[in-house]
C-alpha cells in the first residue's frame, strides 16, 4: 500500500477515535474508551507506515488538516456544535493549503 493510503487509514482511525473521545464522557463509558484507544493507537500505526515515504511534514499538515475539517464536520452534524462564518472560513483555508500542498508542491512526493 502507498503512503498516502496508510496516510488515509491513519486520518480515518484519528477521526474515529476523536469522536469516541468526545462520546467517552471523559473515559466513564467503556465502549467509547475502547474505541478511542484502539483507534488512536490503529492511527499512529498506520501514520508511522506512511512516514516510509511520505515527507513528515507534507503528511503531518494533510493529516491535522484533513482531521481538523472533518471533526469539525463531525461535531456539527453530531454534537450540533454551531460554526460562524470566521470558523467556516478557517476551515476553507484549511483545505485550500491542503489542496496546495498536494496539487503544486514538489514537497509532497508524488
Amino acid at each position: 500500500m502507498n503512503g498516502y493510503a496508510w496516510l488515509g487509514l491513519a486520518i480515518v482511525a484519528e477521526v474515529i477515535a476523536t469522536t469516541a473521545l468526545k462520546a467517552s464522557d471523559s473515559f466513564s463509558k467503556l465502549g467509547p474508551s475502547l474505541i478511542t484507544a484502539i483507534g488512536y493507537a490503529f492511527a499512529f500505526w498506520c501514520l508511522s507506515h506512511s512516514m516510509k515515504t511520505v515527507p513528515v511534514g507534507v503528511g503531518y499538515a494533510i493529516w491535522s488538516g484533513v482531521g481538523i475539517v472533518l471533526i469539525t464536520a463531525i461535531a456539527w452534524v453530531l454534537f450540533k456544535q454551531k460554526l460562524d462564518l470566521p470558523a467556516m472560513i478557517g476551515m476553507g483555508m484549511i483545505l485550500a493549503g491542503v489542496v496546495v500542498i498536494n496539487v503544486f508542491s514538489k514537497s509532497a512526493g508524488h
